[in-house]
C-alpha cells in the first residue's frame, strides 16, 4: 500500500475517532486469506518495536481443532473459523491505527466506512467460547451415491454406496447387496475406501 493512501486514510480517520474515548474494546480486521499467522507475528513485533504495547493487548485467530480422516488415519488439524480475520483488543487511537493498519498483509479494519466498529463483548465470548469447545466433526472426501470398498470388519471387500454421512460421528450408512438385498450397514470413516 502507499504512502500517500495510508497518510490520506489517517487524515480521515483522525477525524472520526473520538478523541476522549480510551476503552479497550475488540475489533475485526481483514488479512489476506491464508495469511493469518504471518500478519499475527507481523503484527505482535511491530507494536513490541514501536512501544504501542500499552494499547494493543491481545490478537487472535480464531480457530479449533477438527478431525480430519486422511488416508485411512484420523488427523487432528485446526480449522479457521472466519478465514482472512483476526480479532484485535486495542485502544483506539491515531497511534494504534496507524501501526495495526500499515501491518504487512492488514487489509483494513472492519466497520463503517472508515471508523473501524468494535465488536460486542458478547460476540467476543461467543467466538471465544466456540473456539475452546472440542470439534468432533469428521471431514471427509466422501459423498452420498458414491461407491466404496468396505477395507475392514465382517463386511471386509465388499462394494457398496453410501446412502447418509454422519460427520458429527465419523459414520456412514452404506447400502451393501447381501442376498440380492440391498442391506443398510453402518460403517466408520475408516472402514470404507474410494473405489479407484
Amino acid at each position: 500500500m502507499n504512502q500517500s493512501k495510508i497518510a490520506e486514510e489517517q487524515k480521515e480517520i483522525s477525524k472520526v475517532l473520538p478523541k476522549e474515548e480510551k476503552k479497550v474494546r475488540w475489533y475485526v480486521i481483514h488479512t489476506q486469506t491464508g495469511h493469518e499467522q504471518k500478519v499475527k507475528q507481523a503484527l505482535e513485533q511491530r507494536l513490541r518495536s514501536l512501544g504501542v504495547e500499552d494499547k494493543i493487548f491481545e490478537i487472535v485467530i480464531p480457530t479449533r481443532e477438527i478431525v480430519t480422516v486422511k488416508k485411512g488415519k484420523k488427523v487432528k488439524t485446526k480449522e479457521r473459523i472466519f478465514p482472512g480475520y483476526l480479532l484485535v483488543k486495542m485502544i483506539l487511537d491515531d497511534d494504534s491505527w496507524l501501526v495495526v493498519r500499515t501491518t504487512n498483509g492488514v487489509t483494513g479494519f472492519v466497520g463503517a466506512g472508515l471508523k473501524p466498529t468494535p465488536i460486542s463483548e458478547k460476540e467476543v465470548e461467543a467466538i471465544l467460547k466456540f473456539v475452546e469447545q472440542e470439534e468432533r466433526r469428521f471431514k471427509t472426501k466422501f459423498s452420498v451415491g458414491e461407491a466404496v470398498k468396505i477395507i475392514s470388519g465382517p463386511f471386509a471387500d465388499f462394494l457398496g454406496t453410501i446412502d447418509s454421512i454422519d460427520e458429527e460421528r465419523g459414520k456412514v450408512k452404506v447400502l451393501v447387496s447381501i442376498f440380492d438385498r440391498e442391506t443398510p450397514i453402518e460403517l466408520d470413516f475408516l472402514q470404507i475406501q474410494k473405489l479407484n
